[in-house]
């Protein structure tokens, strides 16, 4: 039996549980976000978080970079949230002459809601907690399991791959220099982060196959995700893109928040 995953409804449910929580926490948190040139994928994104946010009453400030901004504005622009919120998050993609890596490594681990930097080690990348979400939801069990993860982001297929390793399965990470999506075939847990509309085909997958796509992208305008709709034609579980994993992801970001939340100030 198919299951389509309705990501909306679980991330409602994770959401208030948090508002629960909120109430106990020792302030009021605050969400700091740093962005580029909005594209389709990127906007929607933050709109969600930005509800999620109003419905927590935790306060979200923006920090927009131009066309043009360089390097050291986005320095400026990090410390600014950095300073004033309790977590920050630094919405890829950044303007391309904007060097990524100087922006991670000046954003404290205690800030990092996404896990995204390599200093991280109190908290999981929210996508990566959204597919621990989705395994425990649809009783599935990833120890002894063949699992394919395509991409090898730092938002998605790395730490997804980690948790699924942690899990217990067999993982095997394909990207544009390592592995092949044939081995897709033999997979009972595939996890997409590619970034590639439709990408993937229900040829190339094993019949019910659990099927999470995180691969959130741009097509004609509209938000697609690695696997073509077909995909779910061949899956026993399957996350439609939009409202799959991404409410859920967006849910886990304010958890990580409130886990900083409750840290004691220094």
């Amino acid at each position: 039996m198919l299951v389509i995953l309705d990501g909306k409804k679980i991330s409602q449910e994770i959401v208030e549980e948090l508002l629960v929580e909120s109430s106990r926490l020792p302030s009021v948190p605050s969400l700091g976000v740093l962005m580029g040139a909005e594209d389709v994928a990127s906007a929607s994104f933050v709109k969600i978080k930005e509800r999620v946010a109003e419905k927590l009453h935790v306060p979200m400030m923006r920090e927009l970079l131009g066309t043009h901004a360089t390097t050291a504005d986005a320095l400026g622009a990090l410390e600014r949230l950095v300073h004033t919120c309790t977590g920050v998050i630094v919405q890829m993609p950044l303007p391309p002459q904007i060097n990524l890596a100087d922006v991670l490594a000046a954003l404290p681990p205690l800030k990092d809601i996404d896990a995204i930097t390599d200093t991280q080690t109190m908290l999981r990348a929210p996508v990566a907690e959204a597919v621990s979400e989705i395994l425990a939801r649809t009783n599935v069990t990833a120890r002894g399991k063949a699992a394919v993860v395509v991409g090898a982001g730092k938002l998605v297929g790395a730490p997804v791959a980690e948790l699924l390793r942690e899990l217990g399965a067999e993982v095997t990470v394909v990207t544009h220099n390592q592995g092949s999506l044939t081995d897709l075939k033999d997979a009972d847990i595939v996890v997409l982060g590619a970034g590639e509309p439709g990408l993937i085909k229900p040829e190339m997958l094993k019949e019910g196959v659990v099927l999470i796509d995180a691969g959130t992208s741009e097509s004609a305008g509209r938000l697609a995700g690695d696997a073509d709709p077909c995909c779910a034609e061949v899956a026993s579980v399957y996350t439609p893109v939009p409202g799959g994993i991404g409410p859920i992801a967006v849910a886990m970001i304010f958890k990580n928040l409130f886990t900083l939340a409750k840290l004691p100030k220094s």
